[in-house]
């Protein structure tokens, strides 16, 4: 196939977020596409074959709109653009950011990312199920203190079960916070990246962001609230039906969960299996169900989560993932 040169102009900010620190992600693009990519000024050149220099184009367009949005570019930007475009999907440079990252904007990764976001402001009730690593957990955090900030609500609440090998909280040192604040250390984590850890803790002192167990959510009515309900799986078909109709006037609610990592002693018991499974066509509830393939956290990660979902389903291990080399 015969190689060829295709100039795409971009500004200087867009060319130093497309190429990376020490051309790190200009080379990632040249080794999965098989081409050339140097930046002479006003922009970047492409040569290789069309086909490739027409992936190689969508990538660096999809990195370059991140920019554009004020969103910082990562090596994991970069592999989860690799993925999308070698999975046949989309760009997501066009999708919805939310502009309130502390280190920039918060832009889809994935094009599963970018329909959950979509899901999250469609519907009062939505479901995000899958592996983890896959920005679930994250992109639910960074919509509610969008709409927190906004004003569109008046509080985010966070809930999950928290005991998940026998232990109760009751038998754990300091108040409800410091029980429950382990179990929510993702949530924390998110949250601090997403508004900065002064920001958080003001809002929580002014009750606008709560953390409690699920058990604690027995009797309220949230209303005008932003509802997170994190690691889903390990809640129990009663505790799921009850945290679920705890919404209230002008509230929205987001469950996440990985089906595959039931941690109670009957996985059949497991809420979010049957939540999802009464409830996917009713009004109002959205699904979107992630895989390994849109996990963003480490390329690692994803490997994992194959292996484990090849023997699962009592497949032999996938040739790209077995190690050939010498022992």
């Amino acid at each position: 196939m015969a190689r060829e040169t295709e100039f795409l102009a971009l500004d200087d900010a867009a060319v130093r977020a497309v190429t990376g620190p020490n051309s790190r992600y200009v080379a990632l693009i040249e080794d999965a596409f098989k081409v050339l990519v140097e930046a002479p000024g006003g922009g970047v050149s492409i040569n290789g074959g069309a086909r490739d220099r027409a992936n190689a184009k969508q990538v660096i367009q999809t990195l370059a709109e991140r920019a554009a949005k004020g969103a910082t570019v990562t090596e994991a930007d970069v592999r989860a653009a690799l993925g999308e475009v070698r999975g046949g999907g989309r760009s997501t440079g066009d999708l919805m950011a939310l502009p309130i990252g502390k280190r920039g904007a918060i832009v889809p990764k994935t094009n599963a990312q970018a329909r959950y976001l979509e899901t999250l402001a469609r519907c009062e009730l939505s479901f995000g199920v899958g592996p983890a690593g896959t920005g679930k957990t994250f992109l639910a955090a960074a919509y509610g203190a969008n709409l927190l900030r906004r004003g569109q609500v008046d509080r985010l609440v966070i809930t999950r079960p928290a005991v998940e090998a026998g232990e109760k909280l009751g038998f754990l040192p300091g108040d409800l916070n410091e029980k429950v604040d382990p179990y929510l250390a993702p949530i924390w984590e998110a949250l601090n990246d997403i508004l900065g850890a002064e920001d958080v803790q003001r809002r929580r002192d002014k009750g606008e962001i709560e953390a409690a167990p699920i058990a604690f959510m027995r009797g309220r009515t949230l209303s005008h609230a932003f509802v997170i309900v994190d690691e889903a799986q390990n809640t129990s078909r009663l505790q799921m039906k009850m945290v679920l109709t705890r919404l209230g006037e002008g509230a929205r609610m987001v469950v996440t969960g990985d089906p595959s990592q039931v941690d109670l002693l009957n996985p059949r018991d497991s809420g979010l299996a049957h939540a999802l499974r009464i409830l996917r066509d009713v009004k109002g509830v959205g699904v979107l169900e992630f895989e390994a393939t849109d996990v963003v956290r480490h390329a690692m990660v994803e490997r994992i989560v194959r292996a484990y979902d090849a023997d699962a389903a009592g497949k032999r291990l996938p040739a790209d993932l077995e190690d050939t080399g010498p022992a």
